[in-house]
């Protein structure tokens, strides 16, 4: 699974990141990526847009030590730029590259039914994943058509607990009991 984007969608847009805390005196920011690894937001400079203002752009991003920052062209003071602290930066899902089969972008699997394939019952849909070391799991909120109201954590292992995921159909089956 490809495990570069996860974060917020809007329209065709996902969310990449976000405007953070001002970094010294000429217009630069502390920028939040939402990517895995948090650097290929970096790939992603000429496509990143604020969708509350389609004019501003993005003039760099910077790594330095394990921090990022950037800024914004023709904003060159710490004033203006606190103006846009916390905005958030979307990416065209179009501008993204196509994926082989059976890889996905973690956020085209939120929203996404998970149904139990031994059970044939709905458990929930994904309202995220998350990543505690080990693996990643899908996080799967109930909703009125799931079985109980169990909120799961399953883990996102390929043929051991994910099936199958079909994104035309919106589901994804798993090996994963309602009792668990």
């Amino acid at each position: 699974m490809k495990r570069v984007l996860q974060k917020m969608k809007k329209n065709n847009h996902t969310c990449i990141g976000s405007v953070g805390r001002s970094k010294g005196l000429n217009g630069e920011f502390y920028l939040n990526s939402f990517c895995n690894p948090k650097e290929n937001i970096i790939d992603y400079i000429k496509d990143i847009v604020f969708l509350s203002d389609s004019k501003l752009e993005i003039e760099y991003i910077k790594k330095s030590a394990n921090k990022l920052f950037s800024k914004i062209k023709n904003i060159n003071d710490v004033d203006s730029v606190k103006e846009y602290t916390n905005q958030k930066l979307y990416l065209n899902m179009s501008s993204l590259p196509k994926l082989p089969m059976n890889e996905f972008y973690w956020n085209e699997l939120i929203g996404m039914k998970v149904e139990d394939e031994n059970e044939k019952k709905i458990l929930g849909i994904v309202k995220a994943l998350e990543n505690y070391g080990a693996n990643d799991c899908l996080v799967v909120k109930p909703f009125n058509e799931s079985i109980d109201n169990k909120t799961r954590l399953i883990p996102y292992i390929n043929e051991i607990f994910i099936k199958s995921v079909d994104i035309k159909q919106n589901i994804i089956k798993v090996d994963w009991r309602s009792d668990y």
